[in-house]
């Protein structure tokens, strides 16, 4: 009798439970009552589901758990992989360029310190890294130890286009042999250059061989970039092919990279044509950096936009549009922002609308993007153009996301708009939002956020 009236108590729940959990619970309790009952599993085997079945379920929902937390585990891991790698690549962009600056100002010693770190993290710079070492060492007058960094240079990278470079430095070294080499004595680099540039306004012909040998030799690398651009100076036809040749690599990367600044900064469409020939063809993404700041430098904004859309290389990618906000071009930017689907690519293209001012993109975008984090990008860039846009006080009305209102208070703080948030303080019904509004208040000092400060006091 107690069976069966366990039984009528659950034909009197409804037919169709509310939710999943109701189904379970009511599973649960014909699951134990079979268990307790042998009587009632023979009798009527067909009314619940066994408990093998609902522990089947259990393993089920636990498998695919189990699955998410592993797909999600390796997303992490790929995503923690990929910021190591572009940390790396920081740590080793700014020991080159700490070396360089280094060795712009005299100083030798930390120069080839910075260097030696760089060729000891094994990267895509160590052979660079090998070659400016080598040429510190050698203004310390350490001729034995910079040769040893060019016999390195040439054995592990045969093929690196520094061996050119390296081969006039060792060739100077040997000359002077037994020479001792103070480290602050003047050399006559500045005489060699002012000659040149003589040369090159009287006899281009002449002065452009001249020019050429003084790059292929072992001058400072400051004194090579002012050689070189004797050649933009010119204007001349062969000076012209001079330049073109050492932008499509005949020399060693940075002087390349130099020459396809120089491009840039003659502009025009030869030079454009010459760029995007350079920048199809290189496999140095630092070169391809340099066509991309040279289209921007040039006013290049086709080419350029180009670029941005095909890019496949997120990081190229990203230097493209970056250098389209330096550029002001917003019609650009909107296009690309419509076309593109990843996220962190159009975070980049609000970030490109900021430098380009486009503060009307950005308020459309705050308001109709969907994807919370982006309209709170959008929102973020719009507090540090001075936050005045009236867009974001509907947003505020409408929003339900506190992740978004909360940025929408910080860009009325970073743009100094101590009245609207007065106004939010008093119409907020959170109390964690509007503390965090009072919050802001309470660092910016203002007419407006003191005296409602002093009426919350007065409460």
């Amino acid at each position: 009798m107690t069976i069966r009236k366990s039984f009528g108590s659950l034909a009197n729940m409804n037919e169709e439970p509310k939710s999943i959990a109701s189904t379970w619970a009511v599973s649960l309790v014909i699951s134990g009552l079979f268990l307790a009952s042998p009587a009632l599993h023979a009798a009527a085997p067909w009314q619940s589901p066994s408990a093998e079945h609902f522990a089947e379920s259990q393993r089920d929902a636990a498998a695919e758990q189990d699955k998410r937390e592993t797909e999600e585990a390796a997303l992490q891991a790929q995503q923690d992989k990929k910021e190591a790698e572009q940390n790396r690549q920081a740590m080793m962009d700014d020991l080159y360029n700490d070396g360089r600056g280094f060795l712009d100002e005299g100083d030798y010693g930390d120069a080839a310190k910075k260097f030696s770190e760089l060729a000891q993290m094994a990267g895509p710079q160590t052979d660079a890294a090998l070659y400016w070492r080598a040429y510190a060492e050698n203004k310390l007058g350490k001729r034995d130890v910079a040769l040893e960094s060019i016999t390195d240079l040439k054995k592990r990278f045969p093929q690196s286009r520094w061996n050119k470079d390296a081969e006039a430095l060792e060739i100077e070294m040997r000359q002077n042999s037994g020479h001792p080499v103070n480290p602050d004595s003047q050399s006559d680099d500045d005489l060699k250059i002012l000659a040149l540039q003589g040369i090159m306004n009287s006899d281009p012909s002449k002065g452009i061989p001249m020019v050429e040998k003084y790059l292929s030799g072992s001058a400072n690398p400051k004194d090579k970039s002012k050689a070189l651009f004797l050649l933009v100076q010119s204007g001349s036809p062969q000076a012209q092919e001079m330049l073109a040749k050492i932008a499509r690599g005949q020399s060693n990367p940075e002087l390349q990279r130099k020459a396809v600044e120089y491009l840039g900064m003659t502009g025009g469409k030869s030079s454009g044509k010459l760029l995007g020939e350079i920048y199809a063809s290189a496999s140095d993404p630092d070169v391809k950096r340099a066509v991309l700041r040279s289209y921007m430098m040039s006013g290049d904004r086709e080419d350029l936009a180009a670029v941005a859309q095909k890019e496949t290389n997120e990081s190229l990618k990203r230097e493209a549009i970056h250098q389209l906000g330096l550029m002001g071009d917003r019609a650009g930017l909107q296009n690309l922002y419509q076309a593109e689907s990843s996220s962190d690519t159009k975070k980049e293209i609000l970030q490109a609308l900021f430098l380009a001012g486009d503060s009307e993109r950005l308020s459309q975008l705050a308001l109709s993007e969907k994807n919370p984090e982006l309209r709170k990008v959008a929102i973020r860039n719009l507090g540090l153009m001075g936050a005045k846009d009236p867009a974001l006080q509907a947003i505020y009305a409408r929003e339900t996301d506190r992740g978004v209102k909360q940025e929408i208070i910080n860009a009325y703080f970073l743009g100094g708009n101590a009245s609207a948030l007065v106004a939010i303080a008093r119409s907020e019904k959170d109390p964690e939002l509007k503390k965090v509004a009072v919050s802001k208040l309470s660092l910016m000092n203002s007419k407006e956020g003191n005296e409602y400060m002093i009426e919350l006091l007065q409460k």
